[in-house]
């Protein structure tokens, strides 16, 4: 019988997460259930957060959340507790295998279930958690909206939101000067922001993971546009995009329990139109701007309906599933299937077709 839960939110930033933490502390208060949050991703078990690494979720603790955005449980990204990063004497990082201590400090907190908020990697580790005999129950967490098992995961619809609005605005400052924009999205093997923002902000130019590009391509749309009288243009770019035959710029490699990180696509792309085409170009990348802020009505209420749908799941028994959407139904999918495959971007999918017929290159 379940009395007691955490939750844990783990990986980057997405705007709903204060939104599900409220939506499953009032869920689980109405059933009669003590709420805790960890601090820090898992560093609240393992004594790497602010004391107390543990926090009691009431009613007073949530009041007032749903629109705020990051997380009151503070910094998700704190690393793998099966590779968790360690900094040598050195100065170099390596990992070393903590999940027998955080199972330990689970069970001496008396917790009877967890629910885990997260993307692919966090997801990945709640199921191998679940292995080692931790309840668990997962929300699904990207703004890439890249988890195969749901329709659609909180916080995309606001990052989408914050780079239209970006795009809206550089319009009148391209037009004005006669430049090309190239403006670099969150997306390492998905584009989905970049696609769907793209289109609602009208660029001339979109770039995904899942269709390499041409840079010919690209400057033959760029010189076309400038002779037609139209002497500016909108790129978009996923941070993951890769040229014909290439690879995705990645500025840092993965080290000892961190991912990789893209970027640089942007900049890249504008000395190359500038060298090829002459024209004034500029780039200019969004990052962090898409995970922050406030979120939108839309990813406050899957957010909200993903956390409630989490306990309800927990009532059900419904253990090592996750909350997924589909035909605007929460179901429960098993955490293996949740992680199985990425969700990419399908090369005949309606919005590619749809901006193609509109004359959006994708440098293909």
């Amino acid at each position: 019988m379940i009395k007691r839960i955490a939750i844990n939110t783990g990986g980057g930033d997405a705007p709903g997460l204060n939104a599900v933490i409220r939506a499953v502390t009032l869920s689980a208060r109405r059933l009669g259930w003590e709420v805790y949050g960890i601090r820090r991703g898992y560093g609240g078990l393992l004594g790497d957060a602010p004391e107390p690494g543990v926090v009691p979720l009431d009613v007073p603790a949530v009041r007032g959340i749903t629109y705020r955005g990051g997380t009151i449980l503070g910094t998700t990204n704190r690393g793998n507790p099966f590779e968790w990063p360690v900094k040598n004497p050195d100065g170099t990082r390596s990992v070393v295998d903590r999940s027998d201590e955080l199972v330990a400090a689970f069970h001496e907190h008396g917790f009877d279930a967890l629910v885990a908020v997260g993307g692919d990697g966090s997801l990945r580790i709640a199921k191998r958690l679940m292995d080692k005999g931790i309840p668990v129950v997962g929300v699904p967490k990207t703004i890439d909206n890249d988890l195969g098992a749901t329709e659609v995961t909180f916080g995309f619809h606001t990052a989408v939101q914050t780079a239209t609005d970006a795009l809206d605005k550089l319009h009148s400052t391209a037009e004005s000067h006669e430049r090309v924009f190239v403006v670099e999205l969150m997306g390492r093997t998905a584009g989905w922001i970049a696609l769907t923002a793209g289109l609602a902000g009208t660029a001339d130019v979109i770039l995904i993971p899942e269709i390499p590009y041409d840079i010919a391509r690209i400057c033959a749309k760029v010189e076309e546009r400038y002779q037609q009288g139209r002497r500016f243009a909108i790129i978009v770019a996923a941070e993951g995009a890769v040229p014909v035959g290439g690879v995705a710029s990645v500025v840092e490699k993965g080290t000892a329990g961190y991912a990789p990180r893209f970027a640089g696509v942007a900049e890249r792309l504008a000395h190359q139109l500038l060298e090829r085409t002459g024209r004034d170009c500029r780039s200019l990348v969004l990052g962090h701007l898409q995970r922050g802020g406030t979120p939108n009505a839309q990813d406050r209420e899957i957010a909200l309906r993903y956390g409630a749908a989490a306990v309800r799941l927990l009532q059900d028994g419904q253990l090592g599933t996750m909350a997924a959407l589909h035909n605007d139904e929460i179901t429960a999918v098993p955490l293996a299937d949740a992680v199985a495959e990425v969700r990419r971007v399908p090369v005949d999918f309606d919005g590619v077709r749809t901006a193609r017929e509109m004359g959006v290159c994708f440098g293909d």
